[in-house]
């Protein structure tokens, strides 16, 4: 039997992405266990497209065919987005707590990475397998694994993207089930029974003031915004095959990224105004359309052959995941209750997403007590750094096994 081929053009797979992201905010706000673990309304819009496409699959009676060509565009507007954040003012205004915590990330991004890759080997899966596995679903999480589940299976990787899309939706239950405990025995083992002052040192809301910018959102910024992003993707694009010709291949996104974050701080050198919550905006809306177009071309059926092999490799991850933030991100943040709290809140960072970071952080405080510290520098690294600093990664694991 011969499935019908049902064809979507640009205009029709926009529309078909906008209906499935209201579905999903829909189908989410009438299940609470979805927004307790914070499951993204675009990868619920999305999954329940690709189990309709799985069923027209498995009767051989219809598939779809998508635009593609948008999806690589707004890939590449995300990625961009990301280079602005790049900022190495605010790192520098930070503090050392947000420098030794971004440190702890970035160790724990390659530990993933590692991890993943020989688990995949041990496991007779594609090392890439192992990647989808690794950072780029983890501390990645889905908007990451919808930009570089495809750029898997272009490398070999058959199934990469269901299974980062599976394994982005399992770390942010497992890190929200694990941090708690985290932070438990670390309290109990170290007896951290004092608790901080509220001032942790530092001017709290002064130093928040400077990671929010401007925050006016008129005519005139949006088109600033939109005018630094397309320059930046414009310039960025020439990088790509210019670094080709000396036997270097570089993803497309890369050229953009790098030239975003050149563009940041030279607006902060100068110290001009940079549109940060209009960019942040034009980042969200692409990556919902893009993460939602990503999981409507998902081939669920390739994710059966490795889901065995696929769950080993998460239940290590999720172990080393709690063994990391116990014995490394405890110690190097100071050993206090702050280092504590920020423990429990790296188990959702690490595993899921910043929201998840700040559900461990908040029910841990609520019990134990206040952490300014904590509160300022987990947010700071997950919203400006760890992005930028996971996809160079990602993208040099990426070119060493493929």
């Amino acid at each position: 039997m011969t499935p019908e081929i049902i064809q979507l053009d640009i205009a029709q797979t926009l529309a078909m992405a906008a209906v499935l992201l209201l579905v999903g905010e829909f189908v989410k706000k009438r299940f609470s266990i979805l927004e307790r673990f914070f499951i993204p309304g675009p990868v619920i819009g999305g999954l329940i497209f690709s189990i309709v496409a799985l069923v027209g699959y498995q009767t051989q009676t219809f598939e779809f065919e998508f635009y593609a060509n948008i999806r690589n565009l707004l890939m590449m507007v995300f990625f961009t987005t990301i280079g602005f954040s790049a900022s190495l003012e605010l790192l520098k205004k930070g503090g050392v707590g947000v420098a030794l915590f971004l440190l702890a990330a970035t160790v724990l991004v390659v530990i993933q990475n590692t991890a993943g890759v020989a688990l995949a080997e041990m496991l007779g899966l594609h090392p890439l397998i192992g990647l989808s596995a690794g950072s780029v679903s983890l501390t990645g999480g889905h908007g990451t694994s919808a930009a570089f589940g495809p750029i898997l299976e272009q490398a070999g990787a058959t199934a990469a993207l269901p299974a980062a899309i599976a394994a982005s939706t399992w770390g942010l239950v497992a890190g929200c089930m694990i941090g708690g405990p985290v932070g438990t025995l670390l309290m109990k083992r170290y007896k951290l029974n004092d608790r901080p002052a509220t001032s942790q040192g530092m001017d709290y809301e002064t130093n928040l003031a400077t990671a929010r910018e401007t925050k006016v959102t008129n005519e005139k910024t949006v088109i600033y915004a939109v005018m630094l992003i397309v320059i930046a993707m414009g310039i960025g694009s020439l990088i790509v095959p210019f670094v080709k010709r000396f036997g270097l291949t570089l993803p497309a996104y890369i050229g953009p990224m790098l030239v975003a974050a050149v563009m940041r701080n030279v607006i902060d050198w100068k110290n001009l105004t940079l549109p940060a919550k209009q960019i942040e905006v034009a980042g969200s809306i692409s990556l919902s359309f893009f993460l939602c177009m990503a999981l409507m071309s998902m081939k669920l059926w390739e994710l059966g052959a490795i889901a065995g092999p696929l769950l080993v490799i998460l239940c290590v991850q999720t172990a080393i995941m709690g063994v990391f933030a116990y014995f490394v991100t405890f110690n190097l943040m100071g050993r206090d209750y702050d280092a504590a709290v920020l423990a429990a809140g790296h188990c959702g960072f690490g595993l899921g997403a910043t929201p998840n970071a700040m559900a461990n952080m908040d029910a841990f405080t609520v019990k134990n007590g206040a952490s300014v510290k904590a509160f300022f520098v987990l947010p700071l690294v997950g919203a400006l750094f760890i992005d930028f600093v996971n996809a160079t990664i990602i993208t040099a694991f990426v070119g060493i096994f493929s």
